[in-house]
């Protein structure tokens, strides 16, 4: 039954058929051919029970602020600001891209909405400086994929919500392991820039009084940062709430700066409800998908298979860090995470790996597959930006951070406390 459901996961992406009809499709076939019992009969109740959750209210809310900080004119505002901070390094504006992709990553949510908001921003920036097209390109595309890391992620609430995990202790898990790979990722470009100062660009220096006034660019992302994470962590709010407050901040910010227009805000509800319909539909799907696999008698196959390779604890998780990476060549990531998690993770657990921790390493290993081809849509993303080119500048790019990632979650296996200590610190 594997062999059967990954072809046909594979053909049917293929095709080009959105993968939320895709996993139906497959729930159907696994009912019609592998099961005994009519599991389509359950279809309502699965639809009702895998969408009626307060915790998911949190995704829509925190689409609906990327929504409003990027239509607003924050994005734009917060690039200059980081531009005069960190341009003078090895590679210039390359880093202003990861440090404005860090920051948005910590109001936006998302992957591909952070991608989307540093590459319409940055790439009329590259062409006119003449900067390196593939590593400037390739930094955008790496940095977007911090937006499912650090806190607040839209992953990880998926994440919390379908293993019954605390979210705030999720959020805290992935904070550090988060700065540390956007650090990484600055480190990795000013090494590259300094072996070859060709690819980086000009470096410019800015007078310390425009520097200062940069800062109160600045100042309000941080502020909207520090409501949303502190109202969690202070037990002022859920994160579902904490969501909603974050959403009135962006408002004020956009009023303050003069970005709320009726325009603006038909833009930030349409674009909410298209990414969020979407992500709706990939976890019903994947619940109805999950319900059928598992009433065939799948998650019996796949255990007695991972028992009868004979593995300990350590042999395990290498086996499920190289399914996911090969997965996620071929799987979009959300899709990726919602499907293999109810499979996967009460192994992890029989294993006695923290059920938090695996969800930091999970993370990272999705973080790759948003920039490996041929699906990662952090690549599509950033190519979609770019006026000239081809895909091909921007996966050879993304790929010194492709490394810097599986450094990260090699680190994670060999010191858990990584993602595990803040979480205890301040439980």
């Amino acid at each position: 039954m594997i062999t059967y459901v990954s072809a046909g996961l594979l053909a049917l992406l293929a095709l080009s058929i959105p993968v939320g009809i895709v996993l139906f499709l497959l729930g159907f076939g696994v009912d019609q051919f592998f099961s005994a019992f009519p599991l389509t009969r359950g279809l309502g109740n699965m639809v009702w029970s895998s969408s009626n959750s307060a915790t998911l209210i949190a995704i829509p809310f925190f689409v609906l602020l990327g929504e409003i900080l990027v239509r607003s004119g924050v994005a734009t505002r917060t690039y200059a600001a980081l531009d005069r901070w960190v341009s003078w390094l090895p590679g210039g504006l390359v880093h202003a891209n990861v440090a404005t992709a860090t920051m948005f990553s910590a109001t936006s949510g998302s992957s591909v909405a952070t991608a989307a908001t540093v590459a319409t921003v940055a790439m009329p920036q590259a062409e006119r400086l003449g900067y390196d097209p593939k590593l400037f390109s390739g930094a955008i595309a790496a940095g977007g994929t911090l937006g499912i890391m650090i806190p607040p992620s839209i992953n990880l609430i998926v994440y919390g919500f379908l293993t019954q995990s605390s979210i705030p202790q999720l959020f805290l898990a992935g904070l550090v392991p988060g700065l540390a790979l956007a650090l990484a990722f600055l480190i990795v470009t000013a090494i590259i820039c300094l072996i070859r100062p060709d690819l980086g660009g000009q470096r410019r220096l800015f007078p310390f009084g425009q520097m200062a006034r940069a800062l109160l660019d600045l100042i309000p992302i941080i502020l909207l940062f520090g409501l949303i994470v502190g109202s969690i962590y202070r037990g002022w709010a859920t994160p579902t709430e904490a969501a909603a407050v974050g959403v009135a901040g962006a408002l004020l910010i956009a009023a303050v700066f003069g970005g709320v227009s009726f325009a603006m805000m038909r833009d930030a509800l349409l674009g909410t409800v298209k990414v969020t319909a979407m992500i709706m539909l990939i976890i019903i799907g994947a619940s109805f998908l999950n319900f059928t696999l598992s009433s065939a008698g799948l998650g019996r196959e796949l255990t007695a298979f991972m028992e009868g390779l004979g593995l300990g604890p350590i042999g395990f998780i290498f086996v499920v860090v190289a399914l996911y990476i090969v997965l996620g060549f071929f799987i979009e990531t959300l899709s990726l995470m919602v499907v293999t998690i109810p499979i996967i993770v009460p192994m992890v657990i029989a294993q006695g790996y923290d059920v938090i921790w695996f969800g930091i390493l999970m993370i990272v290993l999705i973080e790759m597959a948003l920039i490996t081809p041929p699906v990662g849509l952090n690549l599509y993303v950033v190519q979609g930006a770019r006026k000239s080119g081809s895909l091909n500048e921007v996966m050879l790019g993304a790929l010194p951070y492709v490394l810097v990632m599986l450094a990260m979650a090699f680190l994670l296996i060999w010191q858990p406390d990584i993602a595990l200590w803040l979480p205890r610190f301040l439980q």
